[in-house]
C-alpha cells in the first residue's frame, strides 16, 4: 500500500511538470488521472509503464532534456538553485565598480543552458542602445588557471573579426564571467530558421515550429561560408571554441557572426557533446567544430535538425553539391574515419565560387604566454572527451552483450549447448568408470588367474563421437559344480548342454551301488614269503 500512495504522489509530480512543458506545443504522452480503482495493483503495473514511457520520450529530445525543468525533475538534489538570482547577486557584485551599466529586466529561459543568465541592460551614458549581458559560472572543462583566465576573458573585446560579434565589455572573477553585447533585434540564425522571436523563451520557439522550411541555396552557401572562415582563423590562432550552433550565430543583414567565445574559457559543455561524444574519431576541438557545422547545414537546409546520427539517408536538398558536403560530415562512414580540416570543406563546390566582399581586416593578438596556456588547456579538454568517449564506447559494448545474451535466440543456443555437455560429461564419467574396472581386473591377474567372463556378455560398440549410457559391469563368474562320483572331468554347463546336464543328473539320483559289477584284483600289499 506504501508504494501505491507512493505511485499517486509521484504522478502529481508529472502532471505539475506537463503542466509547465506546455510551453513548447509538444503532444507529450502522460497517462490521463484516475479517481477510482487507483489502487489496483494491474492499473499501478500500468501506470508505472506509462510513466517511464513519458520519461523516455522526455529524455530522447535533445532540447527537453537539457532542459531545467527536465533535469530539476530527475535530479532535484543537484538543480535545485535558483541560478537567475544568484547571476543577479554577481551582476551587482560586478557593477558595483563599474556604476555605469543598468539592468532593465531579466531575458528569462531564452537559451538553453542552466547555468548561464541573460539580462537586457543599457549604459548610462548612452541609454537608448539596448545592450544585452550573458553571465555564465565554470563547467567541468575551465582548465586555465584563474590569471590566464581572466586575462583571455578580458582579451574578447579587442577581438575583430567581420563574422565574430562585438564584444562591448568583459571582466570575470574567482567563480564566473560575464560579457556585454549590442543587443540584435533581429536575433540569431535559428530565430530565422524557425521564425521565432528572439526574446521568447526557448522551448516555446524550438521545440514545435509552426512551419518547418530551409533556408535558399544562396543563403546556405554564403553563411556557411562565412562561418567557416572563422572557424578557419580561430583554429589558426589556436582559440578553442566547439559551441558552433544556430543559436550562437546572429545575423546582421547577410552576415552571419559568431557568438559566445567565453564559453570554452569557462569549461562550458557544447549544445552537441551528447552526439560527438558518442564517436572516438571526433577526438579535437577542430573535429567538433566541423561535425558541429554539420548539424548547422543540416538544419540551414531542411529547416529542422537531424532525428539522428549519424543521418543514413538524406532527404532531397536544393542542390548535389549540399548533401555531398553533409555526407562528408554527419554520414556513417564520415562519423568511423574522422571529420575533414575546414580548409577541405572550404575547397568544395558548396563554398568554393563565394566571394566575400566584407573588408574588414581579422585582428585578435593573443600573449604568447596565453597561447601556451591556452594550447594545454585545450589538450586537458580533448583528453576528457576521449576518456568519456572511451567509457560510453565500453558501455555500449556491455549492453549489446547483454542484450544479445539475453534475446530467445541465444537462450535457446545455450539450452541445446547445456544437454550436449551434459551427455557428454555422463559419457565420460562412465569411460573413466569402464577405465577404473578394467585396471582393477588386470592388477589382480597378476597374482592369480584373472576371474572368468561370460562368453555371451556383449562387446561394447564404437564410441567415437557419440554419447551413450555406459555399459553395466560384466556378471561375477558362475561357482564350480562339486567333483563327480565318477572322477571324470565334465564341461561347464551352458544353456546349449541343457538335455546332457539332465541325463547326468538322473544317473547320479539313479545310482544303486549293489548294482556294481564285482571286479577280479590283485592285491599286492600282503608281503611275499618265498
Amino acid at each position: 500500500m506504501e508504494n501505491s500512495w507512493q505511485i499517486v504522489r509521484r504522478y502529481s509530480d508529472f502532471d505539475l511538470l506537463n503542466s509547465s512543458l506546455q510551453i513548447s506545443a509538444l503532444s507529450l504522452p502522460l497517462p490521463p488521472k484516475k479517481l477510482i480503482g487507483n489502487m489496483d495493483r494491474e492499473f499501478i503495473a500500468e501506470r508505472q509503464k506509462g510513466l517511464q514511457n513519458y520519461l523516455s520520450v522526455l529524455t530522447a529530445s535533445h532540447i527537453l532534456s537539457n532542459c531545467e525543468l527536465v533535469k530539476k525533475f530527475l535530479d532535484p538534489n543537484n538543480y535545485s538553485v535558483n541560478y537567475t538570482e544568484i547571476a543577479l547577486q554577481h551582476v551587482s557584485m560586478f557593477f558595483r565598480s563599474e556604476p555605469k551599466w543598468e539592468v532593465v529586466e531579466p531575458l528569462k529561459d531564452i537559451g538553453w543552458r542552466i547555468r548561464k543568465r541573460y539580462f537586457l541592460m543599457k549604459s548610462k551614458n548612452q541609454p537608448k542602445e539596448r545592450l544585452m549581458l550573458s553571465w555564465a559560472d565554470f563547467g567541468p572543462d575551465k582548465y586555465l588557471s584563474d590569471k590566464d583566465f581572466q586575462c583571455a576573458v578580458k582579451l574578447l573585446p579587442s577581438c575583430s573579426h567581420p563574422y565574430i560579434y562585438k564584444v562591448t565589455f568583459a571582466t570575470a572573477n574567482e567563480s564566473s564571467a560575464l560579457v556585454i553585447r549590442p543587443f540584435n533585434e533581429k536575433g540569431t540564425l535559428k530565430d530565422l530558421i524557425y521564425k521565432a522571436k528572439p526574446k521568447d523563451p526557448f522551448l516555446k520557439k524550438y521545440c514545435n515550429p509552426k512551419k518547418i522550411q530551409g533556408l535558399e541555396l544562396q543563403q546556405i552557401k554564403t553563411f556557411g561560408r562565412q562561418i567557416l572562415e572563422v572557424l578557419k582563423f580561430l583554429h589558426e590562432k589556436g582559440f578553442p571554441y566547439g559551441h558552433l550552433h544556430s543559436s550562437n550565430v546572429v545575423l546582421d543583414g547577410d552576415t552571419c557572426r559568431l557568438l559566445d567565445l567565453e564559453n570554452s574559457l569557462l569549461g562550458l559543455p557544447s549544445f552537441y557533446r551528447s552526439y560527438f561524444s558518442q564517436f572516438r574519431k571526433i577526438n579535437t576541438l577542430e573535429g567538433v567544430d566541423v561535425h558541429c557545422f554539420g548539424h548547422l547545414l543540416y538544419e540551414m537546409t531542411y529547416g529542422r535538425p537531424p532525428d539522428s546520427i549519424p543521418v543514413d539517408g538524406f532527404p532531397p536538398a536544393p542542390s548535389a553539391s549540399v548533401v555531398s558536403v553533409l555526407e562528408s560530415l554527419l554520414s556513417c562512414e564520415a562519423l568511423k574515419n574522422g571529420m575533414p580540416a575546414v580548409s577541405k570543406i572550404l575547397q568544395m563546390s558548396l563554398f568554393s565560387d563565394i566571394l566575400l566582399t566584407n573588408s574588414e581586416k581579422p585582428q585578435f593578438k593573443i600573449p604568447t604566454k596565453l597561447k601556451e596556456a591556452l594550447k594545454a588547456a585545450k589538450e586537458c579538454i580533448e583528453k576528457r572527451l576521449t576518456e568519456e568517449q572511451k567509457l560510453i564506447h565500453q558501455h555500449r559494448r556491455l549492453t549489446r552483450a547483454q542484450s544479445h545474451h539475453g534475446s530467445e535466440e541465444e537462450k535457446k543456443k545455450r539450452k541445446i549447448l547445456a544437454r550436449k555437455k551434459s551427455k557428454l560429461t555422463a559419457f565420460e564419467s562412465g569411460e573413466e568408470h569402464l577405465a577404473k574396472y578394467s585396471n582393477s581386473n588386470n592388477s589382480a591377474g597378476s597374482g592369480a588367474s584373472s576371474p572368468m567372463t561370460s562368453p555371451s556378455s556383449p562387446t561394447p560398440p564404437s564410441t567415437a563421437g557419440v554419447s551413450t549410457i555406459p555399459p553395466p559391469p560384466p556378471p561375477p563368474a558362475a561357482p564350480p559344480l562339486p567333483p563327480q562320483m565318477d572322477g571324470a572331468v565334465h564341461p561347464d554347463p551352458s544353456p546349449a548342454d541343457s538335455a546332457s546336464r539332465e541325463a547326468l543328473l538322473s544317473s547320479i539320483q539313479n545310482f544303486q551301488k549293489g548294482a556294481l559289477k564285482k571286479a577280479d584284483t590283485c592285491d599286492y600289499s600282503v608281503p611275499r614269503i618265498s
